[in-house]
């Protein structure tokens, strides 16, 4: 939407025409039609709330116990209204979505009728049965509170006409018995109109939020386990798949170009330099060697060698050895780590050491690889000019998605100027 038209009420409260906009008289249309819905609902607690307050005082007031059959009709009362809450509340939250769009142009997924047992397992269920009582307990008392202050305004306004009476009119904490006294008073509730209209809208917000909040259909927590089931069976199916194309190439296609290439290399020697064959072999050897390069860059690109051989710490070695910066590592990872592990760590620090020697500026650099509880901690340090941005294409961004796949997170402090620290926290868990 653009600013010019706001989506809900709390933007439109925030603008200088708030007045002289439609909001605010559909902020009284949403609180006016509140009115029925909220005292019906009043009334059916009032009806388990009102005898259960008497009997509180009674005890607290004169040590006097409630009578069995209070006590009954309290604990019968509560069960039933316990027991139906579920089934009201299912109409009175889809009158409320319907309801919140006078004032909240955001669109809110309607819930669909689950099944009678269904509703009464479903944590929406009973989400949507606190807001019954809210909108039962807090509305009325807001309402009459705000209902009183209109009134106490109009009486200021209306106070000149009331003076010209014989009687005294009582205004405020003093009283008046002239128009010429009741003037500044009538002045004042002028001045207050506008404050009630921004009351108004501020009241109307806080219940729209609150329905938007509570009625806004959470994901529930076995979806959300199911989704992070789902995702570690993704990853361990990512992870499986990519060993064994790492070992098909190492072991089945890369044995054979290198045989290939050293049968070239052979037939070369063969071929006398003037023959017709020579250019077109030297060219065919030439490709070969150009592929298993390429070849071996795959290989590394999938699972470093040196990280199968030196393991995570010898291997970030061997990557501030190459780096052309000088680059201290500090590298104490106690324990086994998972492979997924070491690999994303091993990939972070090469792609963050690449952003330090393309983009940073630097003198030097530092890695450091720790263990926090159950948490591989990878740090790369620079001391380089700052301002690291994830959205200008510094390969940041595919690093986060690396990191969570690995379930991790990617921390980044680089302000304009630098020093520039990258922090990847790794769960080990197996």
């Amino acid at each position: 939407m653009t600013p010019e038209h706001p989506r809900h009420l709390a933007e439109a409260l925030r603008r200088r025409d708030w007045l002289i906009s439609a909001w605010p008289w559909r902020a009284v249309a949403y609180l006016i039609s509140t009115v029925p819905i909220a005292g019906m609902l009043a009334v059916g607690l009032l009806v388990i709330g009102a005898p259960m307050l008497a009997a509180v005082n009674a005890v607290r007031l004169h040590s006097r116990p409630p009578t069995i059959s209070l006590m009954l009709f309290l604990a019968a009362g509560s069960l039933i209204l316990l027991a139906l809450a579920p089934l009201v509340s299912f109409p009175v939250a889809a009158v409320e979505r319907w309801r919140l769009r006078l004032v909240d142009g955001r669109p809110l997924p309607a819930s669909p009728w689950p099944g009678l047992a269904a509703r009464y397992r479903m944590a929406a269920t009973w989400r949507e049965v606190a807001y019954l009582f809210w909108l039962g307990g807090f509305a009325p008392v807001a309402y009459w509170i705000f209902l009183l202050l209109v009134l106490l305004d109009l009486g200021l306004i209306a106070s000149p006409w009331l003076a010209g009476d014989a009687d005294e009119v009582v205004v405020l904490w003093g009283t008046v018995d002239s128009t010429g006294e009741a003037i500044p008073y009538a002045v004042v509730g002028v001045l207050l109109l506008p404050v009630l209209g921004y009351a108004a809208g501020l009241l109307a917000a806080i219940q729209a939020a609150v329905a938007r909040w509570v009625l806004a259909r959470p994901v529930e927590a076995a979806a959300l386990r199911e989704v992070a089931r789902s995702r570690s069976r993704l990853v361990g199916a990512y992870e499986a798949e990519r060993r064994r194309i790492e070992r098909d190439l190492h072991d089945g296609a890369q044995p054979r170009l290198t045989s290939l290439t050293l049968q070239l290399g052979l037939a070369r020697l063969d071929v006398p330099e003037d023959s017709p064959a020579a250019r077109p072999l030297a060219v065919a050897h030439d490709q070969a060697r150009g592929l298993m390069v390429m070849l071996r860059q795959l290989v590394h690109g999938i699972r470093p060698q040196s990280l199968t051989d030196l393991g995570l710490a010898g291997a970030v070695r061997e990557l501030a050895d190459a780096a052309t910066i000088p680059v201290i590592v500090h590298a104490d990872p106690d324990g086994e780590l998972p492979e997924i592990v070491e690999t994303t760590a091993y990939f972070v620090v090469s792609e963050a050491l690449g952003n330090v020697a393309r983009h940073a500026r630097a003198t030097r650099a530092e890695v450091r690889l720790t263990r926090a509880g159950a948490d591989l901690v990878v740090e790369v340090s620079d001391d380089g000019h700052g301002g690291a941005d994830p959205g200008r294409g510094t390969g940041l961004t595919g690093l986060a998605d690396r990191v969570a796949a690995a379930d991790g997170r990617l921390l980044l402090a680089s302000p304009p100027g630098g020093p520039t620290l990258v922090r990847v926290e790794l769960p080990c868990r197996r």
